[in-house]
């Protein structure tokens, strides 16, 4: 089983390329599952205060689920399409998240830790917000959101748990305990997590989530997905063997798949 969960397109203005250009790709290179996962609109963030290319419009929402369902009917038979949403977690905007999830019929949600606040730690534009910040402050508040999300029941499993390091920016004290607590807290309300094979072209250097947090949670036995978070077609499972390689050597043999909302374990 060959899948690829975490993918972006042009809509959400900082990838390429159109949806069916990533399926003919997921096609091309012999994919079994193809989920498309865009990132929601932004609820919290002014639309006139946006950086350029920050976000998808709320406008396009609704067209892009159409095009993800009309890709889905035209590739049946030749690759399985999953219709995903990458949902921000923002504290304090549950209800507006949850509504938003609530209009569509998706197969999949992932929850993921983008923004504190207004400040988007992932965004190579807002590094600078490090600066005036103690560190590990922002880890803390970070992994106390990322339980948060996981809490909600707003999402079917966890994006790149540990983004919090894809800039290099180190906490300067050890953060074992606040990923444990971040993995105990998916495990307990039954949760997945993905092993997002992306980091390995960041700053990073290594896959999210890390090899000692994938380990506990294959400990833990949280299920397991994974996605190169590809934003350009050629990106399309980018890494994606490393990845499969090394959710082997931590022991896992399934990973999980999603349709309409419900998860469902697959052998690789």
């Amino acid at each position: 089983m060959r899948i690829d969960y975490h993918t972006h397109h042009e809509r959400c203005g900082h990838a390429v390329g159109k949806l069916e250009e990533y399926v003919r790709r997921g096609i091309e290179i012999g994919l079994d599952e193809l989920g498309l996962s865009d990132h929601m609109p932004l609820l919290h963030v002014d639309p006139a205060t946006y950086l350029p290319e920050m976000a998808m419009p709320m406008d396009e929402l609704p067209r892009y689920v159409e095009e993800c369902f009309e890709l889905k009917a035209k590739y049946k038979g030749r690759i399985d399409l999953r219709v995903g949403l990458e949902g921000d977690y923002i504290e304090g905007w549950e209800d507006r998240i949850g509504a938003m999830i609530a209009g569509y019929p998706w197969d999949y949600v992932i929850g993921s830790v983008h923004f504190l606040g207004e400040w988007d730690i992932t965004d190579f534009r807002q590094t600078q917000g490090w600066e005036s910040r103690d560190r590990l402050a922002v880890y803390k508040q970070y992994y106390g959101a990322v339980s948060k999300a996981a809490a909600s029941g707003l999402y079917d499993y966890i994006g790149h748990i540990d983004v919090i390091k894809r800039f290099g920016f180190q906490p300067g004290a050890d953060v074992t305990d606040l990923e444990d607590a971040a993995l105990e807290t998916v495990k307990r309300y039954n949760g997945a997590i993905e092993l997002n094979a992306s980091g390995l072209r960041t700053p990073a250097a290594e896959m999210f989530p890390s090899r000692r947090m994938l380990e506990r949670a294959c400990e833990l036995g949280i299920p397991v997905t994974i996605g190169s978070d590809a934003h350009q077609p050629e990106r399309l499972g980018q890494y994606l063997d490393e990845a499969r390689a090394m959710l082997k050597e931590c022991g896992i043999t399934q990973l999980a798949t999603f349709e309409g909302r419900k998860r469902k374990m697959v052998d690789f």
